[in-house]
């Protein structure tokens, strides 16, 4: 019985390894020397584990023997009632996820669509008709543990099973009532604990619980993209709030008005700050925590993303004596981290910085920063106009929002001081009309600006499984690439791995506009002419724009054409 057991896997292999060699993954003289060097035994394994085909080319070769679609997990989101079709212990078991289900009919992601005996038990253990998609190995275990639980999420699922409301009251209950302690061990205080970690792992940088009508909904920003996890208890809604509530000392009998905190905590050894919104909604309070990792901060120029050509430009920039210089880009481009990076770059002895921020996100030592602080009347001007009696080098201005600010900032750009600051628009030319609408004269712009500089964040290719990837004709049409570019360029793509949680990206960094003023510029600011006519100026001046930057970054193969075209939309040119 055995041998027959052995031919048959034998038989399963050979017509896998013909599919491989078919669809142009391996060649007929690989597949030989694997069969002679692997002793004929999990010639497929070998092939794997010696880099000659990967893990995704054996998923598309199974799809195709079996005619089956492919399916990729860690891009999907799925739905509690498709995940209830299969319980935790039968998926784990089996090694199968449920993707989509109708009546009488589960579909379902299996790594192997062979195993006939897992359909078979799977369509008398549901009483449904099975319809299997293919899946990696690693794509399965990785939503296995994101939706089932893995040695993590294990860890909520036993402290959810453990809280009854009244363990929940006498949780909470002593830190609301008399500031006494809590046990550290106790159930409530573990599920929030791990709330927080599973996020720093997974390395999002925010964490998002927001109660809807029939759920409370967690989930965790990674690498710019809001990902949905598994859900705690919609029972457990107000308990979590009230506790995280308690931890960033805000007032937990106040549900009507906005709010905002701050925690502190370990993971590991690593201490880090979580930034702490709290919302009243329909169906109650919601919750964001921003992540904010001091000790994983980092400042060096090349990792925001700029390339040896820009960064020697803005490397002279921000070496100029004085002058203002904006970062622009809406909330969440990584200005802040800009500006921190530039501030880390000229930190010497011999320069004394001075920052205006609402809030202080990153301590940086040598330098001085102020927090404003509304409710006691330190405002950005107020606080502006006292550190520059400070005698600083350098200004960094969290951001400008009013006249008063701007008009102080320009001023002090104008008696010998660096100023650095961001403002929200679109493009790095906008921010000369921002400035004019705010109330700034126009003449007092042109003097002072020395440069105004766009960014957005794209996500990064995960090293690990990068390779080799064709552009769509859609693509290379919307993004102007042509045929000759590629052929001195080969862009990549990740395929999905532990390392990158499936997602094929690990990381993000910048593109960039960068407008440096000249006197011809300064000359049409204070003309104040269109937008349009200040970015044609630009380009002249050999200005990129952030798609063209963006294209840069496709062909050197350090992100997606799919990513460049989602981050610049309103890019026409």
């Amino acid at each position: 019985m055995a041998g027959r057991h052995t031919t048959i896997v034998a038989e399963k292999d050979d017509y896998l390894l013909d599919l491989l060699v078919d669809l142009g993954f391996a060649n007929a003289g690989q597949v030989a020397k694997a069969r002679v060097e692997s002793g004929g035994n999990g010639i497929v394994d070998y092939l794997v584990a010696n880099k000659v085909i990967r893990p995704g080319d054996v998923t598309q070769a199974k799809a195709a023997q079996f005619g089956a679609e492919v399916v990729q997990l860690a891009s999907m989101s799925i739905p509690d009632d498709v995940l209830s079709a299969i319980p935790r212990n039968i998926a784990k078991k089996y090694r199968v996820i449920p993707v989509f289900r109708t009546e009488g009919k589960v579909a379902v992601a299996i790594a192997d669509p062979s195993d006939l005996n897992a359909i078979d038990s799977l369509t008398h253990l549901l009483n449904a008709e099975i319809e299997p998609r293919v899946a990696s190995e690693t794509d399965i275990d990785a939503a296995l543990s994101r939706y089932y639980g893995g040695s993590s999420e294990s860890v909520m699922e036993k402290a959810v099973q453990e809280l009854t409301m009244n363990e929940v009251q006498a949780t909470v209950g002593p830190l609301a009532d008399d500031g006494g302690t809590v046990d550290a061990d106790g159930p409530l205080i573990r599920l929030v604990n791990q709330i927080i970690i599973d996020a720093f792992k997974l390395r999002a940088s925010d964490i998002h619980l927001e109660p809807l009508a029939k759920k409370f909904r967690l989930r965790y920003r990674i690498d710019g993209v809001m990902q949905e996890m598994k859900s705690p208890p919609k029972r457990l809604q107000a308990s979590i709030i009230a506790r995280l509530k308690l931890q960033a000392n805000l007032s937990i009998s106040e549900h009507r008005i906005p709010q905002d905190g701050r925690i502190q905590t370990k993971v590991g050894a690593k201490l880090i700050d979580l930034r702490v919104s709290c919302l009243p909604t329909n169906h109650g309070e919601s919750i964001v925590m921003r992540i904010l990792d001091k000790e994983g901060l980092k400042l060096g120029l090349p990792e925001l993303g700029f390339f040896q050509d820009d960064q020697k430009t803005f490397e002279r920039l921000i070496a100029l004596p004085d002058g203002i210089l904006l970062v622009t880009g809406p909330t969440g481009s990584g200005k802040t981290t800009t500006l921190y990076s530039c501030l880390h770059f000229i930190n010497r002895p011999d320069r004394k910085i001075i920052t205006v921020e609402d809030p202080v996100e990153y301590i940086l030592g040598g330098i001085n920063q102020v927090q404003v602080a509304d409710a006691v009347g330190l405002s950005f001007a107020m606080a502006l106009r006292s550190i520059l009696r400070q005698a600083p080098n350098v200004v960094m201005i969290g951001e400008i929002r009013d006249i008063e600010t701007a008009s102080i900032a320009i001023n002090a750009a104008l008696t010998g001081h660096l100023v650095f600051s961001t403002l929200h628009t679109n493009d790095a030319p906008g921010a000369v009309t921002r400035l004019v609408d705010i109330g700034v004269k126009p003449f007092l712009v042109a003097s002072s600006t020395r440069c105004l500089m766009a960014q957005r964040l794209v996500r990064k290719i995960c090293k690990k499984c990068m390779g080799p990837t064709q552009l769509t004709d859609a693509e290379m049409r919307t993004l102007g690439i042509t045929e000759n570019d590629l052929k001195t360029a080969t862009p990549q793509k990740g395929r999905g791995c532990n390392n990158c949680n499936n997602t094929g990206n690990r990381g993000r960094f910048g593109i960039f506009e960068i407008f440096v003023i000249d006197d011809e510029s300064r000359k049409l600011i204070y003309e104040q002419v269109p937008t349009s006519v200040l970015r044609v100026r630009a380009r002249e001046m050999g200005m990129r724009t952030l798609r063209e930057d963006g294209v840069r970054k496709v062909l050197a193969g350090l992100t997606t054409a799919e990513e460049v075209i989602r981050s610049t939309v309103g890019d026409a040119e």
